[in-house]
């Protein structure tokens, strides 16, 4: 791996390991704006109409493959 002179080295010369996380997250968070996000509101917690469908093709498919297979 290549020597990066701006990373912070340790008493022995030795790099510091969370020194290369923190300028990661301080390159990342320099390009980002701060913003105060509000809370995020809860996800409906009715029925999934999707999934209920599905379930239901899915017993209605294997009902019908096993009157085949039996009938």
């Amino acid at each position: 791996m290549a020597h990066n002179p701006q990373s912070p080295q340790g008493p022995e010369g030795h790099p510091d390991p969370a020194g290369s996380t923190q300028m990661f997250r301080a390159f990342v968070d320099e390009g980002t704006p701060q913003q105060q996000r509000g809370p995020v509101p809860p996800a409906p917690a009715g029925p999934r109409v999707g999934l209920i469908v599905g379930i239901v093709v899915a017993v209605v498919v294997l009902g019908a493959v096993a009157w085949l297979a039996f009938g």
